[in-house]
Formats: C-alpha cells, structure tokens, sequence
C-alpha cells in the first residue's frame, strides 16, 4: 500500500490532460477522495476554470464521486478560492477544483479543500493515493450528480461583505486571464462603485494564461499607459493570485501588495502577530517590515507552507512574491480577487504609483546548470562562500541559493544595495557553481 505521495505534487494532481490526467485518473481519484471521508453520503463540490478539457474531467470526477456514494455538486466555472469559501459556508464535506491555475491549457489538475476550506495535507492525499492504489470499491448504493446554483453570487456576497469599499470615481483595469475570474472580478468592482476596463474576459477554452494574466504582465502594463486607470490587476488562470500595475506600466509584485496591505493591517491593530512570507521575498520586504514594527516569518516556497505557518503561529496575512496572497479572515487560501480588493481598501483613493509600501532591492538570478543537483548539499566550498558573501551583505542584502525541485539547475540568487554589486556577487558564486559541480 502507498504510504508516500506520487501523483500529488505541491498544489494537487497536474499535468497534461488526456495522457497523463486522464478521465480515468479523475474517476479514480474522485472515488478515493470521496471514500477517504468517515461521513454517510458525501457532498463534494466542483468547481473548474475555463480550459476546454475542464468539462471531460469535471464528468469523470462527478462519476466517481458517485460510484463511491457521494453526491457531486457541479458549481461551474467559479475562482479556487470560491471552492474554499463555498464548502465551508454550505457545510459540504470536499470541494475539488479542475485547473491548472496559470499552466498552459493543455494542462489540467485536480485539487482538494476539506470541509474546513482548507486545502488537503500531505497525509490525507497520501490516503487518497492508498485508496487509489487498493483499487476502492464502488459504494453499494451510488450517490447524484446535480448543479450547484447560485455559486458565484454566494462568492461575490461573500466579497462584498469581506471588503466594504466604495470605489466611486475609481477607474480600474482588470486582466482576468481568460480563466475563472473572468466574471467574478468585473462584477464585484463594478458593485462597489468602479469604473472597470476588462482584458481576456473571453475565455474559448484554449486562450487561458496566453500572453494575458499574471504571467503576462506586459498586456496590462501596455493597457494602463494607454488607460487613465491608475491601479489595473492582472488574476492567474483559477483566480488564485494576483499582481498589480500602476498608472506608469511598472508592475508591482506580490511583496508589495503584502508590504502595503500589512501595514494598513497594523495601522488599524488588525495584524495579529505579523506576516509569513517565503524565501523568495525580496529583502526590502524584510527592511520595510523592520521599520514598521512587524515581525516576518519565512517559509519554503508554496503558499501551503505559508498557511502551515500561519496557522501555527494563529497569524492572519502571508502570501508568496508570485501573488498568492492569504488573509485567513477570510479564506485559508490564496485569493486573487480578495487581494486586489484589499489594495484598493489600503490605497484609499491614492494612485498605486504614489504608494511605497516598500523599496524592492537589486536582485540578480542565475539559474546554473549541474549534472547533480543533489550534489550540491555537499558542496563545502561552495556553501563556504555563501557564507561569505553573505556576511559582507549582513544587514544591506542577502544571498539565496538551493536546488531546482524539478531540473537539474542551482538556482543562485542575490539581492543588494546596487545592481553592480549583486550581479559581482552572483558572478563569483556562479562561477564556483560550475567549477565544483559542473
């Protein structure tokens, strides 16, 4: 029996759809999800994004959900985080979700929330995994499959609560990537009162994340210097994350968002404790948190750690550089939406531009290629200079180097004062690099 996990990667089951996340496979996993809870009948909700292979999948899924005694509640087209926030409102015992966030649309995945809104951990997806490889039986008496109506007004209500702001007079760009957030994030800044431009809201299955979104930040950019918006958002593929564009072109990434809705937090004693952010946090995130007063806690690379931390410490507002941004107050999730909405209520009528949160330091990354990226947890030498390098950025910078999770790349990266010497630095560690394990 499977004790570890092999088809659940860091945010669920992904990879192409039709070869290798195939209806099969989401039967199979929809029956021994569903067969993992210690509850009589089941009620599990799916929701997808906009990719044309969601619909397949979203079947397959509801068809094992059933063969295991479920009832599959299809909630449509709807953001992640409205599964988070959905399953826990409606008392509901799972959600799934059908995306592959901001991976090209020949990709699909499957993701699991508990009843608590909380995605899956490590051990109850290893369950799963059992369960699959065991060959879980169908239950004797199978479950339903209906539509879940009136998902996406719950979601918006939910918002709206959440984030009382009046945007009267605002104008805002929205780049909602084609995906899920295609309808949700229009409608609920419209409701509070802005004017809304809206980019790849016109989703045809196969045009999700292309040269819009999160990943590709220089369609908003063009729009709002053509624009007379001074705030624009641009929503990955499920509406999990978020990135922002001033009224210049010049992006602003998930540190500054974290960096400028914290200290609003703090100002009005809402921070409980301070903000947990990943390794990849610039280093002007932590000099900018030092001033204020606000303590940061780092974790690996992933907002599921970032919530572990969170939760650990009973702490409410964390998020990655990428854009996943998570205020437990209102889901345990990332939420992209929520994030552009809790900006708009720190800015407070000010252009994003004006706003300095934070002072992002010089960064140089090199991602050097090895034979053996595991080779380089015994590197000495190598490690012997990051450790002095970093000791001459002690206080003014720092330097972050570790293996690719998945390619055999070291990925060196260093942050200082300047441009010239971070790249200096990055230069003489990446050349050790190569030298000691090349």
């Amino acid at each position: 029996m499977t004790t570890g996990r092999k088809l659940f990667g860091t945010d669920g089951v992904r990879g192409e759809a039709g070869t290798f996340l195939t209806a099969e496979l989401a039967t199979a996993l929809g029956r021994a999800a569903t067969a993992s809870l210690d509850v009589s009948r089941p009620q599990v909700l799916i929701v997808r994004d906009t990719r044309e292979s969601g619909p397949m999948l979203e079947s397959a899924l509801a068809a094992g959900i059933a063969a295991a005694g479920g009832d599959a509640l299809l909630g449509g087209v709807l953001p992640t985080p409205a599964a988070a926030i959905l399953v826990k409102r409606l008392g509901l015992d799972l959600a799934a979700v059908v995306s592959a966030s901001h991976n090209p649309y020949r990709d699909n995945g499957i993701k699991f929330f508990s009843a608590q809104g909380t995605k899956l951990d490590d051990a109850a997806e290893a369950r799963i995994e059992a369960l699959i490889d065991a060959g879980s039986p169908d239950a004797a008496e199978p479950g339903g499959v209906s539509e879940l109506n009136g998902g996406l007004e719950d979601y918006l209500r939910a918002l709206e609560s959440a984030f009382p702001v009046d945007l009267s007079g605002r104008r805002v760009v929205l780049d909602c990537a084609n995906g899920a957030t295609f309808r949700a994030a229009p409608m609920i800044f419209e409701r509070l009162g802005a004017t809304v431009e809206t980019i790849a809201t016109e989703p045809d299955g196969r045009n999700i994340n292309e040269a819009c979104g999160s990943t590709h930040l220089e369609t908003l950019a063009k729009s709002m210097v053509a624009s007379e918006a001074t705030v624009g958002f641009a929503f990955d593929g499920d509406g999990d994350r978020v990135l922002a564009v001033d009224g210049s072109g010049r992006s602003h990434d998930g540190d500054e968002l974290i960096a400028l809705i914290a200290r609003g937090m703090a100002s009005r004693s809402e921070l409980v404790g301070g903000v947990a952010v990943t390794v990849m946090s610039n280093y002007g995130f932590h000099q900018a948190m030092g001033e204020a007063g606000i303590e940061v806690a780092v974790t690996s690379v992933g907002d599921r750690y970032v919530l572990d931390e969170l939760r650990e410490r009973d702490w409410v507002l964390g998020g990655e550089q990428s854009g996943h941004i998570i205020d437990t107050r209102f889901v345990a999730t990332g939420d992209g939406t929520a994030a552009a909405l809790a900006t708009m209520r720190e800015l407070a009528g000010r252009d994003l531009a004006a706003v300095a949160a934070m002072e992002k330091l010089p960064q140089t990354l090199v991602n050097v290629e090895v034979a053996d990226r595991e080779a380089i947890a015994g590197a000495e030498a190598v490690w012997g200079a990051v450790e002095r390098e970093s000791k001459g950025l002690e206080g003014r910078g720092r330097v972050l180097l570790r293996p690719s999770g998945t390619e055999p790349l070291v990925r060196v990266m260093v942050e200082a004062p300047s441009a010239e010497e971070a790249g200096a630095v990055c230069e003489r560690l990446v050349t050790l690099v190569r030298h000691e394990l090349a």
